[in-house]
């Protein structure tokens, strides 16, 4: 079987050091806003070059304590995208706040900037923004109507940590950038964790109250926050990992670019818009065919995965928003035809060919 993901052959590659940092964290008996999460949180600042970083229990967190630190309230609107995981929507309706989608370019599957303003309203108060899939989102015109609207901003970066636009990486340009660390993700722990990066030092500070119950310390609450405080053990492997991060997105992107040179022509291939550098959380690949190509994947063993099978508008949790069919063509037509396929630091060029081959096989008989 062919894997979307293993996790077991990047652990091999640096098991003695994860054993051994764990073993540090036992040994100190310090589990929670320890030194291996101080640590993190200076390195992953340092990655990204912006002065304040705060590691949270988990990406969804993230998102949730940035949109609280910015003040979004009851009745104050959130432009997002509908082809997204569940997570970004939740995080603005967790403040009481309206989700208002706008479509996606059908080649980034990115909000598409060409669709913001028309959405925009006296009641819409910030964007969150998703590179989708790794491959970041149009940031330079986004922050531009951002701008003129006065809007805030907040990054959702979950699939694309390391991505850029011209050198700059993404989660610097708007108010707030947000971090999963899932397992799965480029830089994952081994378990939930995420951070917020931000270059506004009285962000950080009040997203550093607010995920430990409203509290600085000394049992004093100066507003209701959350429990969401990364721990030492997930910050240990995220530390061993981050050092080799750059690493293993330019394996990502070269298992990419074989991919992209042996199903052009067969199915629609990922871009990489100019300036653009796509992390390749997922090889999403687009084909009318796509149930055909993942049946046939099935019966030969290899994983696939459809991110997403239904838009976030269609989702009967979020009927009462009163979208319907139609409202956006473009993520609802992704949702009928993409396909991600195994991507991973480790996967062999043998896999890659395998996969491939059958892709092909599935489309011979006519499509």
């Amino acid at each position: 079987m062919i894997p979307m993901v293993d996790l077991k052959r990047q652990y091999e590659e640096i098991k003695e050091e994860i054993l051994r940092d764990i073993n540090e964290v036992f040994e100190s008996s310090r589990y929670i806003l320890g030194p291996k999460v101080k640590a993190f949180e200076k390195s992953l600042a340092e990655f990204h070059n912006v002065s304040d970083a705060v590691g949270v229990a988990s990406g969804t967190d993230a998102l949730n304590l940035a949109l609280k630190a910015i003040g979004i309230e009851r009745e104050d609107e959130v432009i997002t995208t509908p082809f997204t995981f569940f997570a970004t929507v939740e995080a603005i309706l967790y403040q009481g706040a309206k989700p208002v989608f706008v479509d996606v370019e059908p080649e980034t599957f990115n909000l598409d900037p060409e669709k913001i303003e028309q959405a925009i309203t006296k009641k819409t108060k910030a964007l969150v923004v998703v590179h989708l899939f790794g491959h970041p989102a149009n940031m330079p015109e986004i922050m531009a109507i951002a701008k003129r609207y006065g809007l805030r901003v907040i990054e959702d970066c979950a699939q694309a940590f390391g991505a850029s636009i011209n050198g700059k990486l993404v989660g610097t340009f708007g108010d707030i950038g947000c971090f999963s660390f899932y397992p799965s993700k480029n830089l994952g722990a081994c378990g939930d964790g995420g951070a917020v990066i931000t270059a506004d030092s009285l962000l950080a500070e009040r997203i550093r109250m607010l995920r430990n119950h409203g509290s600085r310390g000394s049992y004093i609450h100066e507003t209701v926050g959350l429990n969401s405080r990364l721990d030492e053990i997930q910050a240990a492997v995220l530390n061993i990992k981050l050092k080799r991060i750059k690493r293993y997105n330019e394996l990502r992107r070269k298992k990419a670019a074989y991919y992209t040179d042996q199903l052009s022509g067969i199915v629609k291939c990922p871009v990489e818009n100019k300036g653009f550098y796509h992390v390749y959380h997922q090889y999403t690949i687009c084909s009318p065919y796509r149930d055909k190509i993942k049946d046939y994947l099935g019966r030969n063993e290899i994983s696939s995965v459809v991110y997403y099978p239904l838009s976030l508008h269609l989702q009967k949790a979020l009927s009462f928003l009163g979208y319907k069919e139609g409202n956006f063509p473009v993520s609802e037509r992704l949702s009928r035809e993409v396909l991600s396929i195994p991507i991973f630091p480790e996967l062999s060029e043998a896999e890659q060919e395998i996969i491939c081959v059958k892709i092909k096989e599935a489309l011979k008989d006519g499509r």
